[in-house]
C-alpha cells in the first residue's frame, strides 16, 4: 500500500490506504469492515502482529493501522449488521468500504413516489445516469470522520474525492458502533 498519497492527517491516510487496498481487489466486491488501531500501541503491545503486518519502526507515531475484519454478512441489511458491532478498547476507530449505485442530484426529481426499497434499488439500477461508487468511510471514537469516494468510471487514485462529510449517514452508523 505504498502508493497511498501523503495526506494531512492519520485518519485521511488510513482511508486512502483502505481505498487503495480495496481498489486493488477490483470492483463488485462485498462490503469490507476494518478496525483502526494506533500503530505505536500495536507495535508496543503486539510486536509479532506488527511484524506480520509489516509495521516497522519507521512508521510515524501518529499513524493508524487498518486491520480487516471477518466478512460482512450479505444476507443482512448493513445498518442491522453495524448495530451488532461492539469494539474492544484497543480499537481507536473503524472503517467500512462499500460499493453502491448513486444518482446525480439532477435525477432526484425523477424518483417515483411510494417505491419500497427493493423497487427503488431496481429503478436506480436501470437509470441511465447511475454511477457506481465505492465509499470508504472511517470514524474515530471521538467522532472524527473521513471519507473517500471513487467512481467506477474514474477509477484512478488521482480521482478519489476525500472529505469528512461525504457520507454522513454511514459515518453516523459507524460512530454508533462505539456507543455503549
Amino acid at each position: 500500500m505504498s502508493n497511498t498519497p501523503m495526506a494531512a492527517n492519520p485518519l485521511t491516510r488510513a482511508v486512502l490506504e483502505i481505498d487503495e487496498y480495496v481498489s486493488g481487489l477490483g470492483w463488485d466486491q462485498p462490503a469490507r469492515l476494518f478496525a483502526l488501531v494506533d500503530t505505536a500501541r500495536l507495535r508496543a503491545e503486539q510486536p509479532s502482529l506488527a511484524d506480520r503486518l509489516g509495521l516497522g519502526d519507521e512508521q510515524e507515531t501518529t499513524a493508524l493501522t487498518p486491520i480487516e475484519q471477518d466478512e460482512v454478512p450479505t444476507g443482512k441489511p448493513l445498518d442491522e449488521f453495524l448495530g451488532t458491532i461492539a469494539w474492544p478498547g484497543s480499537v481507536t476507530g473503524c472503517a467500512l468500504a462499500v460499493e453502491r449505485l448513486m444518482l446525480p442530484p439532477s435525477a432526484e426529481a425523477q424518483v417515483p413516489k411510494d417505491l419500497d426499497e427493493a423497487a427503488l434499488t431496481k429503478w436506480v439500477a436501470r437509470h441511465p445516469e447511475r454511477q457506481e461508487v465505492r465509499m470508504t468511510v472511517a470514524v474515530l471514537r471521538d467522532g472524527t470522520r473521513e471519507s473517500a469516494l471513487r467512481l467506477r468510471e474514474k477509477d484512478s487514485p488521482t480521482e478519489v474525492l476525500t472529505g469528512s462529510d461525504l457520507v454522513p449517514g454511514l459515518a453516523q452508523a459507524l460512530t454508533a458502533t462505539f456507543e455503549e
